[in-house]
């Protein structure tokens, strides 16, 4: 349980206009889609997936790392993810446990010929997408244990896109649909109550000198 008297007392340091902000983009944050993305070895290539995610509210952004290591660590650790939860995976296997664990089926996206259209996808249900690379795309892993599939139509002679346009595509489409929806897409109560209190942390800049004031205070 969130102490409302520590959040409040930390909100007090912000300003009207920044713990309005909060308010607002909360309203459009969604846990009910998260985001995937496997060995995703060009940096900026993850770190605009992760703006894709903040700019279209999605919360989560899972990174397998099972190739490169903690090198996107370092990278995405820019900035962005003061908005974005991310979880780091060492392998596959225990990024699809975990979102399974947690009651998401798992989505990948293809280019193949018998996918379903983006238009077409049933945004009723809490799903992880999952995205691969342009060259390589995503592991048979993942392609043998994920419980549907997910294409952009195209109609040009290419046949794939960048991960970073192909999430922003997918991420923008679904995301509006869903807050167009009926279904019960929106943060917890209690979630919104731990975002607020750990942007506000993210967002004073002595944090530690003034905790160590409100324990001892209170």
């Amino acid at each position: 349980m969130i102490d409302l008297d520590y959040l409040n007392y930390l909100e007090g340091f912000l300003t009207e206009n920044r713990k309005e902000s909060f308010l607002r983009v909360l309203k459009n944050r969604t846990k009910h889609f998260t985001v995937a993305v496997e060995d995703v070895f060009q940096m900026h290539n993850a770190s605009a997936v992760m703006r894709s995610c903040e700019v279209f509210g999605v919360q989560e952004l899972h990174v397998i790392e099972e190739r490169f290591g903690k090198q996107i660590d370092k990278e995405i650790a820019m900035g962005a993810q003061k908005w974005v939860d991310i979880s780091a995976y060492d392998s596959a296997a225990n990024c699809l446990d975990t979102l399974k664990n947690r009651g998401y089926q798992i989505i990948a996206t293809t280019p193949h010929a018998n996918d379903c259209l983006l238009e077409d996808f049933d945004i009723s249900k809490p799903s992880a997408l999952f995205f691969g690379t342009e060259r390589e795309g995503l592991s048979d892993e993942i392609i043998k244990k994920a419980d549907g599939f997910l294409k952009i139509p195209m109609v040009g002679f290419t046949e794939s896109l960048n991960i970073s346009v192909s999430a922003a595509i997918v991420i923008q489409n679904l995301t509006n649909r869903l807050r167009n929806s009926d279904a019960n897409w929106q943060l917890t109560e209690e979630e919104i109550l731990e975002k607020r209190l750990d942007w506000a942390k993210k967002s004073i800049k002595d944090i530690k000198r003034i905790e160590e004031r409100y324990y001892n205070e209170f």
